[in-house]
């Protein structure tokens, strides 16, 4: 490619597809990326679902740990795997993810936002390669991610998301990753004694988002404070939930909402991960 010319008209030449499902998955701990546990063998079996029916053609991902002022599109050819965390054992730091980047989608999704910007300058932060390690462990479907303007109110980012949707029936697998429950200072207590129990409040805003994810009720989650005091406990920043306003509000009103994987663990952290489509 030697031009955004090139890369529009390659982009659009695109053929329409089936229509891809949409992913939400509440990542927790980057050491999932080296566990073999419930949470990532659903992950492997949702891969494996989504490759059968229809192999993507490319992953977008919006993941809670690249966040900015203003969006941006990453255009990489080959994005580095960013190790955005500390303090984990140096087999982690080893692991890579090497999948291509998606230039040509990017043109695509920059076209379709013409208020955002493309970048060279991020990869694949944890967020998205300790999902996909799992997903599609052979790393050879083309990835790219689209950033979180963090200065923008909640209501924006179900907004821009709808924008992608033709994304869905060009081959491409919109994937949101965050958690709808993560407060660290209040599971740190709790993953030091290994205790995986969670709080009374994390449950109950868990299963309030569930309902209101069930609901389509983006309304509601924007204004997750309406849920009462377990609101602002679950969500204390709201970084790793606005993920999952980008996933629910690509659902069409014949999608099926399906959820994959429920856990609240180690106090505050909730794992859900839910299928749209």
């Amino acid at each position: 490619m030697n031009s955004l010319q090139d890369l529009h008209k390659t982009a659009s030449s695109f053929q329409k597809t089936a229509k891809m499902p949409v992913l939400f998955v509440g990542h927790g701990s980057p050491m999932n990326a080296l566990a073999d546990n419930p949470f990532t063998q659903t992950l492997h079996q949702l891969g494996h679902d989504i490759r059968n029916r229809q192999p993507p053609r490319a992953v977008l991902v919006v993941s809670a740990h690249w966040l900015t002022r203003g969006t941006f599109v990453a255009v990489n050819e080959r994005p580095e795997t960013i190790h955005d965390f500390g303090g984990f054992p140096q087999e982690l730091f080893d692991m890579q993810y090497p999948a291509p980047g998606a230039p040509d989608v990017a043109q695509e999704v920059l076209q379709a936002l013409p208020d955002a910007y493309p970048t060279e300058e991020w990869g694949l932060d944890h967020g998205t390669w300790t999902v996909l390690h799992h997903i599609f462990p052979e790393a050879d479907i083309p990835v790219f991610q689209l950033s979180i303007d963090y200065y923008k109110p909640l209501t924006y980012h179900a907004e821009l998301s709808r924008q992608l949707q033709f994304l869905r029936r060009r081959g491409v697998l919109i994937l949101g990753s965050g958690n709808i429950v993560h407060n660290l200072r209040q599971s740190m207590p709790k993953l030091m004694q290994g205790d995986a129990t969670p709080y009374a409040w994390a449950q109950e805003f868990d299963e309030w988002a569930k309902a209101k994810i069930n609901q389509r009720d983006l309304h509601a989650l924007a204004h997750y404070q309406q849920a009462g005091a377990s609101g602002p406990l679950s969500v204390p920043t709201p970084d790793h939930y606005i993920p999952m306003l980008y996933s629910l509000a690509l659902a069409e009103p014949a999608d099926d909402i399906r959820h994959a994987y429920e856990e609240v663990s180690f106090g505050g952290m909730s794992m859900r991960t839910f299928v749209v489509g």
